[in-house]
């Protein structure tokens, strides 16, 4: 395993750490258990990256683990008629196209808010198409798509009710889900390939809400939002 070195504060030292990077070099090299050696850090990121592709990380000298990694979670059903809003802009066409496909291949229904080619839009506009499909209560939970989710995230949070998270791996994807009961997931078009896309769609839309202190939490952002509405 060649861990990912990052610099530390004592000089000419190097503190060794196991990333989402690794574990996906391990499955394109069709392994299934990777070795860590004593002292290496591994990210939240790689943990959840070798549960989703079932690689089974072993520390170095420990005994081999009888049990086989777990599955993936299993989608969760969106409410009776329940449905995805989706929306790109320009730059997030493509990769819009290619999740509609993999969310018919979960059994996921969906909405398509466009745009519907490569021909220059404003992503404000259809951030605000989706999330005000979701916060409306008209769609279960939204996805936009533009060149780095960025845009689509601050502009879809103006709208009350929405809740967006721009997440670029799967430990982000579940912590939004979990603590922070986000409705919608943006995505960058230029930073993520289609892989870690996927299991980022497919972990978002399986996380439950995690509730307890998290709930207000969340009831808290609600506040914010009917304060500064109500200050109108």
């Amino acid at each position: 395993m060649a861990a990912s070195k990052t610099p530390s504060s004592g000089k000419n030292r190097r503190k060794q750490v196991l990333t989402e990077r690794d574990i996906l070099q391990a499955w394109r090299e069709k392994k299934s258990q990777l070795a860590v050696p004593a002292g290496v850090l591994i990210t939240p990121a790689a943990r959840d990256a070798a549960k989703v592709r079932r690689i089974d990380l072993r520390r170095e000298g420990e005994a081999e683990k009888s049990a086989p990694a777990s599955a993936p979670p299993a989608p969760v059903p969106p409410p009776a008629g329940g449905i995805i809003a989706i929306g790109a802009d320009h730059g997030g066409y493509a990769l819009k196209e290619q999740i509609k496909i993999y969310l018919r291949e979960l059994g996921y229904r969906f909405q398509d808010f466009g745009t519907f080619s490569e021909s220059p839009v404003d992503y404000p506009d259809i951030a605000e198409a989706v999330a005000t499909e979701v916060a409306s209560g008209k769609a279960w939970r939204g996805i936009i798509i533009d060149g780095a989710g960025i845009g689509s995230a601050i502009a879809a949070n103006k709208i009350p009710g929405a809740r967006a998270a721009n997440c670029h791996d799967l430990y982000t994807a579940r912590n939004s889900r979990e603590h922070n009961n986000a409705n919608v997931l943006t995505l960058g078009s230029r930073n993520l390939g289609i892989d870690i896309v996927k299991e980022v769609v497919h972990v978002w839309l399986a996380t439950g809400f995690g509730g307890g202190r998290h709930l207000r939490r969340v009831e808290k952002i609600g506040a914010l939002e009917k304060k500064f509405l109500a200050a109108k």
